[in-house]
Protein backbone atom coordinates (compact mmCIF):
# COMPACT_ATOMS: atom_id res chain seq x y z
CA UNK A 1 0.00 0.00 0.00
CA UNK A 2 1.44 3.41 -0.93
CA UNK A 3 2.44 5.77 1.85
CA UNK A 4 0.38 8.88 2.47
CA UNK A 5 3.19 11.13 1.24
CA UNK A 6 3.58 9.07 -1.93
CA UNK A 7 -0.16 9.26 -2.48
CA UNK A 8 -0.12 13.04 -2.09
CA UNK A 9 2.73 13.34 -4.62
CA UNK A 10 0.86 11.11 -7.05
CA UNK A 11 -2.34 13.14 -6.71
CA UNK A 12 -0.56 16.47 -7.13
CA UNK A 13 1.47 15.27 -10.10
CA UNK A 14 -1.75 14.23 -11.89
CA UNK A 15 -3.71 17.39 -11.14
CA UNK A 16 -4.61 19.05 -14.42
CA UNK A 17 -6.18 22.49 -14.03
CA UNK A 18 -8.94 22.88 -16.62
CA UNK A 19 -11.87 25.20 -16.83
CA UNK A 20 -13.97 23.84 -19.71
CA UNK A 21 -16.38 20.92 -19.49
CA UNK A 22 -14.42 19.18 -22.25
CA UNK A 23 -12.02 17.20 -20.17
CA UNK A 24 -9.37 14.53 -20.41
CA UNK A 25 -9.91 11.25 -22.25
CA UNK A 26 -11.27 8.21 -20.52
CA UNK A 27 -7.85 6.60 -20.79
CA UNK A 28 -6.30 9.45 -18.81
CA UNK A 29 -8.86 9.20 -16.03
CA UNK A 30 -8.64 5.41 -15.97
CA UNK A 31 -4.89 5.69 -15.46
CA UNK A 32 -5.14 8.02 -12.47
CA UNK A 33 -5.20 6.43 -9.06
CA UNK A 34 -5.98 8.57 -6.03
CA UNK A 35 -6.06 6.76 -2.74
CA UNK A 36 -6.90 8.67 0.42
CA UNK A 37 -6.62 6.66 3.61
CA UNK A 38 -9.17 8.01 6.07
CA UNK A 39 -7.54 6.45 9.08
CA UNK A 40 -4.30 8.39 8.61
CA UNK A 41 -5.74 11.73 7.53
CA UNK A 42 -4.80 14.46 10.00
CA UNK A 43 -7.78 15.26 12.15
CA UNK A 44 -9.94 12.48 10.72
CA UNK A 45 -9.80 10.47 13.91
CA UNK A 46 -11.02 13.49 15.81
CA UNK A 47 -13.85 13.92 13.34
CA UNK A 48 -14.94 10.31 13.77
CA UNK A 49 -14.73 10.55 17.56
CA UNK A 50 -16.94 13.62 17.57
CA UNK A 51 -19.45 11.86 15.35
CA UNK A 52 -19.83 9.02 17.84
CA UNK A 53 -21.68 11.55 20.02
CA UNK A 54 -23.52 12.79 16.98
CA UNK A 55 -26.84 14.46 17.13
CA UNK A 56 -28.82 14.09 13.96
CA UNK A 57 -27.87 16.80 11.52
CA UNK A 58 -30.79 17.89 9.39
CA UNK A 59 -29.85 17.72 5.71
CA UNK A 60 -30.32 20.79 3.54
CA UNK A 61 -33.63 21.21 1.74
CA UNK A 62 -33.55 19.21 -1.52
CA UNK A 63 -30.89 16.92 -0.04
CA UNK A 64 -30.91 13.78 2.08
CA UNK A 65 -28.74 12.58 4.94
CA UNK A 66 -26.41 10.73 2.55
CA UNK A 67 -26.05 13.35 -0.17
CA UNK A 68 -27.73 15.40 -2.87
CA UNK A 69 -30.03 13.49 -5.26
CA UNK A 70 -30.53 14.82 -8.77
CA UNK A 71 -32.99 13.27 -11.21
CA UNK A 72 -36.18 11.24 -11.19
CA UNK A 73 -36.56 9.08 -8.06
CA UNK A 74 -37.93 6.20 -10.16
CA UNK A 75 -34.96 6.04 -12.56
CA UNK A 76 -33.73 2.44 -12.90
CA UNK A 77 -30.10 3.33 -12.21
CA UNK A 78 -28.75 5.14 -9.17
CA UNK A 79 -25.30 6.63 -9.71
CA UNK A 80 -23.45 7.47 -6.50
CA UNK A 81 -20.59 9.92 -6.89
CA UNK A 82 -18.30 10.36 -3.89
CA UNK A 83 -16.32 13.55 -4.38
CA UNK A 84 -14.16 16.05 -2.58
CA UNK A 85 -14.28 19.55 -4.04
CA UNK A 86 -10.53 19.91 -3.36
CA UNK A 87 -9.76 16.76 -5.39
CA UNK A 88 -8.21 17.42 -8.86
CA UNK A 89 -9.24 14.01 -10.18
CA UNK A 90 -12.85 14.66 -9.15
CA UNK A 91 -12.68 17.81 -11.24
CA UNK A 92 -11.26 15.87 -14.18
CA UNK A 93 -13.98 13.21 -13.87
CA UNK A 94 -16.75 15.81 -13.87
CA UNK A 95 -15.25 17.43 -16.95
CA UNK A 96 -15.04 14.06 -18.68
CA UNK A 97 -18.44 12.70 -17.65
CA UNK A 98 -20.54 15.79 -16.93
CA UNK A 99 -22.31 15.84 -20.29
CA UNK A 100 -23.02 12.09 -20.11
CA UNK A 101 -24.40 12.41 -16.59
CA UNK A 102 -26.64 15.32 -17.63
CA UNK A 103 -27.97 13.24 -20.53
CA UNK A 104 -28.67 10.18 -18.38
CA UNK A 105 -30.54 12.32 -15.86
CA UNK A 106 -32.50 14.16 -18.56
CA UNK A 107 -33.70 10.98 -20.31
CA UNK A 108 -34.69 9.31 -17.05
CA UNK A 109 -32.13 6.52 -17.26
CA UNK A 110 -30.39 7.45 -14.02
CA UNK A 111 -30.58 9.57 -10.95
CA UNK A 112 -27.37 10.75 -9.33
CA UNK A 113 -26.63 11.05 -5.64
CA UNK A 114 -23.68 13.34 -5.03
CA UNK A 115 -21.78 12.74 -1.79
CA UNK A 116 -19.64 15.87 -1.21
CA UNK A 117 -17.37 14.43 1.47
CA UNK A 118 -14.41 16.19 3.07
CA UNK A 119 -11.29 14.02 3.22
CA UNK A 120 -8.70 16.53 2.03
CA UNK A 121 -8.89 19.14 4.78
CA UNK A 122 -5.22 18.54 5.51
CA UNK A 123 -4.44 19.85 2.01
CA UNK A 124 -5.69 23.31 3.01
CA UNK A 125 -4.85 25.66 5.84
CA UNK A 126 -8.55 26.53 6.24
CA UNK A 127 -10.24 23.11 5.96
CA UNK A 128 -11.42 24.06 2.50
CA UNK A 129 -12.90 20.64 1.72
CA UNK A 130 -15.28 20.93 4.67
CA UNK A 131 -16.13 24.56 3.95
CA UNK A 132 -16.84 23.84 0.28
CA UNK A 133 -19.00 20.83 1.13
CA UNK A 134 -21.03 22.83 3.65
CA UNK A 135 -21.47 25.58 1.04
CA UNK A 136 -22.67 22.95 -1.45
CA UNK A 137 -25.41 22.15 1.06
CA UNK A 138 -26.45 25.79 0.89
CA UNK A 139 -26.49 25.45 -2.92
CA UNK A 140 -28.65 22.33 -2.68
CA UNK A 141 -31.11 24.26 -0.53
CA UNK A 142 -31.36 26.82 -3.34
CA UNK A 143 -31.64 24.11 -6.06
CA UNK A 144 -28.36 25.08 -7.74
CA UNK A 145 -26.09 22.27 -6.51
CA UNK A 146 -24.84 21.02 -9.94
CA UNK A 147 -24.19 24.54 -11.20
CA UNK A 148 -22.37 25.46 -7.99
CA UNK A 149 -20.00 22.49 -7.88
CA UNK A 150 -19.11 23.01 -11.55
CA UNK A 151 -18.13 26.58 -10.77
CA UNK A 152 -16.03 25.37 -7.82
CA UNK A 153 -14.31 22.81 -10.05
CA UNK A 154 -13.66 25.44 -12.72
CA UNK A 155 -12.03 27.63 -10.06
CA UNK A 156 -10.52 24.86 -7.95
CA UNK A 157 -7.69 26.11 -5.71
CA UNK A 158 -4.34 24.36 -5.61
CA UNK A 159 -3.78 21.76 -2.95
CA UNK A 160 -1.78 23.21 -0.09
CA UNK A 161 -3.35 26.63 -0.49
CA UNK A 162 -5.90 28.29 1.79
CA UNK A 163 -8.65 27.41 -0.67
CA UNK A 164 -11.40 29.73 -1.82
CA UNK A 165 -12.48 32.36 0.65
CA UNK A 166 -15.98 32.54 2.06
CA UNK A 167 -16.66 35.54 -0.14
CA UNK A 168 -15.53 33.64 -3.23
CA UNK A 169 -17.83 30.74 -2.34
CA UNK A 170 -20.68 33.23 -1.96
CA UNK A 171 -19.85 34.84 -5.29
CA UNK A 172 -19.87 31.51 -7.14
CA UNK A 173 -23.15 30.59 -5.47
CA UNK A 174 -24.67 33.83 -6.67
CA UNK A 175 -23.35 33.14 -10.18
CA UNK A 176 -25.00 29.72 -10.00
CA UNK A 177 -28.33 31.37 -9.18
CA UNK A 178 -28.56 31.00 -5.40
CA UNK A 179 -30.97 33.19 -3.49
CA UNK A 180 -30.57 36.00 -1.01
CA UNK A 181 -30.04 33.72 1.98
CA UNK A 182 -27.06 31.92 0.45
CA UNK A 183 -24.45 34.32 1.83
CA UNK A 184 -25.65 33.92 5.42
CA UNK A 185 -25.81 30.15 5.00
CA UNK A 186 -22.17 30.04 3.85
CA UNK A 187 -20.96 32.51 6.49
CA UNK A 188 -22.67 30.49 9.23
CA UNK A 189 -21.19 27.23 7.90
CA UNK A 190 -24.74 25.99 8.30
CA UNK A 191 -24.22 22.46 7.00
CA UNK A 192 -20.90 21.67 8.65
CA UNK A 193 -22.49 18.88 10.69
CA UNK A 194 -24.09 17.39 7.59
CA UNK A 195 -20.66 17.40 5.92
CA UNK A 196 -19.09 15.66 8.91
CA UNK A 197 -21.79 13.01 8.90
CA UNK A 198 -21.45 12.44 5.14
CA UNK A 199 -17.72 11.96 5.55
CA UNK A 200 -18.05 9.59 8.48
CA UNK A 201 -20.73 7.54 6.69
CA UNK A 202 -18.50 7.24 3.62
CA UNK A 203 -15.64 5.99 5.76
CA UNK A 204 -17.87 3.38 7.38
CA UNK A 205 -19.04 2.30 3.91
CA UNK A 206 -15.43 1.63 2.91
CA UNK A 207 -14.92 4.64 0.63
CA UNK A 208 -11.17 5.29 0.60
CA UNK A 209 -10.70 7.36 -2.56
CA UNK A 210 -12.28 10.20 -4.47
CA UNK A 211 -13.83 10.07 -6.90
CA UNK A 212 -15.56 6.76 -6.25
CA UNK A 213 -18.40 5.93 -8.65
CA UNK A 214 -21.08 3.31 -8.03
CA UNK A 215 -24.07 2.25 -10.10
CA UNK A 216 -26.80 0.49 -8.12
CA UNK A 217 -24.29 -0.17 -5.38
CA UNK A 218 -21.52 -1.61 -7.55
CA UNK A 219 -18.29 0.33 -8.00
CA UNK A 220 -17.36 0.94 -11.63
CA UNK A 221 -14.30 2.16 -13.50
CA UNK A 222 -14.00 5.89 -14.03
CA UNK A 223 -14.58 5.75 -17.80
CA UNK A 224 -17.44 6.88 -19.99
CA UNK A 225 -17.97 3.37 -21.34
CA UNK A 226 -18.20 1.85 -17.87
CA UNK A 227 -20.80 4.41 -16.79
CA UNK A 228 -22.97 3.98 -19.88
CA UNK A 229 -22.77 0.20 -19.78
CA UNK A 230 -23.72 0.02 -16.10
CA UNK A 231 -26.69 2.34 -16.57
CA UNK A 232 -27.90 0.36 -19.60
CA UNK A 233 -27.61 -2.88 -17.62
CA UNK A 234 -29.69 -1.38 -14.81
CA UNK A 235 -32.43 -0.64 -17.34
CA UNK A 236 -32.38 -4.27 -18.52
CA UNK A 237 -30.30 -3.73 -21.66
CA UNK A 238 -27.12 -5.69 -22.36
Amino acid sequence: MPSKSATKRNRRAQANPMSARKGPSGAVIAGIVVVVLFAVAVGFGVLRASNHNTEAAAPPPNAIASGVPIGQPTAPATVDIYLDLQCPVCKAYEQQEGATIDSLIANGSAKVIYHPIAILDEESSTKYSSRASSASGCAAADKVFPQFIRLLYANQPAEGSAGLTGQQLISYGQQAGAGAGFAQCVNNNSYAKWTANLTDAASQAGITATPTIKVNGQEIDKTDGALRQAVLAAAGHK
